[in-house]
């Protein structure tokens, strides 16, 4: 699924330089940029969605939400929803987000020596709730009328004497019930423990519904295969969860709702060191279909710099793991090691690239200070950093042991590899001397 602005061209880079040339694979191609979801009246979306249904796996760049700016920039039909909403609320599932950690980039919250997993429900709540502005006296009901014909019920939410704002919003037991069972499985894969955060003293019938569903699950389907484990579940009010979370140590995960998962995700992004440093990736109910993506957005300031053809640092590790998480689960799927381990190569080299000293300015800000980094001395840019990296790639892959990624073609590129290696090695010394004297 392409996408947007920065992202969609470090997309094509990663698309055609470090995935294609290693895997022999056949791509199901949408392109989820705005001027095409306008043209198509957003269908192309929905097709996505269920292509990835089909397929099990889809690998998606960040994308722009059009807001009154971007309806006039863009001279759109109407300001369209989210494409990772409506997504979402067509596969379901819950959105797992976890750091990737380079020993070099300090942390924000130093205690944090582990990962933390972060499972964010992808359906209802605010995400799909009816809001509403009101300028006049009047009562706001909530009414509920059965499909059976029986009688209707009705709540008094508030009598406003004046103008204020309201909203209505739902979820579904079918759908809580999907978002309970991706955190337990999650959970049992990472071999972590689980916590399940809410504000059922204050919701108690709204968030009391997640609580309950997840006990009633865990004590059924899961608690024994967790205690043989040696790890636990345990429900938690989200102000007590976070003062929790700040203390830990990490190697733990937590499901959040709908909108404390949005914002919690990206508090935990930056606590372990910046947003580019985060993998995200939709796990649906089947636990066979997810849908891998970067957890930041298009990088608009970064784009209008490239639009004026100067040189940007844009950090493309996360749309790297992006490809990675995806092809991997396909590898999963197909019973395919050697695509897995290309996988697990290609995330190695992007961490090792960083703690080798060569990264983008967001990822040398977060050592030296961004007031302080200068170009090819604390950070490089874009191109140069994928550049290392596909060095880098180039020779673990090509004097791997295993003949083929997968697929039974790497082993004929192998002298291509080389020889590109070769070319880029030289590059690299001849860029560096020059900046260097």
């Amino acid at each position: 699924m392409d996408g947007d602005e920065m992202t969609r061209i470090i997309w094509e880079f990663i698309k055609d330089k470090l995935i294609l040339p290693n895997v022999d694979v056949v791509l199901k191609y949408f392109d989820l940029g705005l001027p095409y979801r306008d043209r198509t009246d957003d269908q192309v979306t929905v097709d996505s969605a269920l292509a990835t249904r089909k397929y099990n796996v889809a690998v998606k760049c960040a994308t722009i939400i059009p807001d009154e700016a971007r309806v006039e920039e863009f001279k759109l039909k109407k300001m369209w929803k989210s494409p990772n909403g409506t997504i979402r609320n067509i596969l379901g599932g819950t959105v797992f987000r976890e750091p990737i950690l380079c020993k070099n980039i300090p942390r924000l919250v130093p205690g944090w020596t582990q990962p933390i997993t972060i499972g964010r429900h992808a359906f209802g709540d605010q995400y799909r709730a009816t809001d509403f502005v009101v300028n006049q006296p009047g009562k706001f009901r909530i009414i509920f009328t059965p499909s059976d014909g029986s009688k209707q019920k009705e709540w008094e939410v508030y009598d406003f004497n004046s103008g204020g704002c309201g909203m209505g919003m739902y979820n579904t037991d079918e759908s809580i019930w999907g978002f309970a069972h991706s955190c337990f499985q999650y959970a049992i894969q990472k071999k972590w423990p689980l916590y399940m955060s809410t504000k059922n003293t204050i919701l108690k019938a709204y968030d009391g519904r997640f609580k309950d569903i997840f006990q009633d699950i865990y004590e059924k389907e899961y608690q024994s295969e967790f205690e043989k484990m040696k790890i636990w579940y345990e429900h938690r009010l989200i102000d007590d969860m976070v003062a929790q979370v700040l203390k830990s140590s990490g190697a733990f995960v937590w499901a959040c709702k709908n909108y404390d998962g949005d914002v919690q995700s990206d508090i935990l992004a930056q606590g372990f060191g910046s947003l580019g440093l985060m993998t995200s990736v939709l796990l649906c109910p089947d636990g066979k279909t997810i849908g891998a993506e970067a957890a930041h957005g298009t990088v608009t300031r970064h784009y209008r710099e490239h639009q004026r053809g100067k040189p940007t640092s844009t950090n493309p590790i996360a749309s790297i793991f992006a490809w990675t998480r995806g092809l991997e689960h396909r590898g999963k799927l197909d019973g395919n090691p050697d695509l897995i381990r290309f996988c697990q190569t290609l995330e190695k080299v992007c961490v090792e690239t960083v703690e080798s000293g060569v990264m983008t300015k967001d990822l040398a800000g977060c050592i030296h200070g961004l007031a302080n980094c200068k170009m090819n001395e604390h950070y490089v840019n874009t191109t140069d950093f994928l550049d290392k990296c596909m060095l880098t790639a180039d020779i673990k892959v090509a004097f791997s042991n295993h003949p083929s990624v997968g697929m039974s073609t790497l082993k004929k590129k192998k002298a291509f590899c080389i020889l590109r290696t070769v070319f880029y090695f030289c590059h690299f010394i001849f860029y560096f001397s020059a900046h260097s004297s």
